[in-house]
C-alpha cells in the first residue's frame, strides 16, 4: 500500500537570515503565470506596504502593472513611469495581496516590525494546468485551460 505524506513545499530562494525574514507562498492560485510574474517584478525591492497601495490601484486601475516580457498587442497606459506597456491584473493582484498579508501576519508572529519590512524576494512559478472540453458541432470538442501558478515571497526587516 502506498502512503503519500504532505507535500513539503521548497522555496528557490537560499542563504536567508531567519531573525530578521519571514515568508509566505501561495500554492495552485487560479492566476496566469504570465500576468503573475510581470506583478512580481514589479514588487519586487518595494517595502511591504507600497506594494499593498500599488495592488489595491492596481484593483481600483488606478495604477497600471508595467508588462516587459509578455507585452504582445498590449496597450499603452499612462504613469509606467519610462515604460510604456501596461494592464491592470485585478485577479492576480487581488490573490498576490492575500499573500502579502500572510507574510505580514508571519513577520509580526516572529516578532518584526511591519511597517519595516521590504521584499527580498518574490517569485511566480508555473503549476499544473487543469485541461478542460468545451462540446462543439458535430462531436467535436475544443480544449481550454485553467493554469495555476506558484507565488512566494520573502520579507526582511531593514
Amino acid at each position: 500500500m502506498l502512503f503519500r505524506s504532505m507535500p513539503s513545499w521548497k522555496y528557490s530562494v537560499q542563504g536567508l537570515d531567519p531573525d530578521k525574514t519571514a515568508i509566505a507562498s501561495g500554492r495552485d492560485l487560479r492566476i496566469k503565470p504570465k500576468t503573475s510574474r510581470e506583478i512580481c517584478n514589479t514588487l519586487k525591492g518595494m517595502k511591504l506596504d507600497e506594494a499593498k497601495t500599488f495592488l489595491n490601484d492596481v484593483i481600483d486601475k488606478k495604477r497600471a502593472v508595467p508588462y516587459y516580457r509578455y507585452r504582445g498587442k498590449t496597450p499603452h497606459r499612462k504613469g509606467l513611469n519610462g515604460h510604456d506597456a501596461g494592464r491592470y491584473p485585478e485577479k492576480a493582484a487581488g490573490e498576490i495581496l492575500k499573500i502579502l498579508d500572510s507574510v505580514e501576519a508571519n513577520a509580526e508572529f516572529k516578532g518584526l516590525y511591519a511597517d519595516r519590512l521590504r521584499i527580498v524576494h518574490m517569485a511566480a512559478h508555473k503549476a499544473r494546468v487543469i485541461r478542460k472540453f468545451i462540446p462543439r458541432a458535430f462531436g467535436r470538442a475544443s480544449p481550454y485551460y485553467k493554469h495555476l501558478t506558484h507565488i512566494e515571497v520573502a520579507v526582511e526587516e531593514y
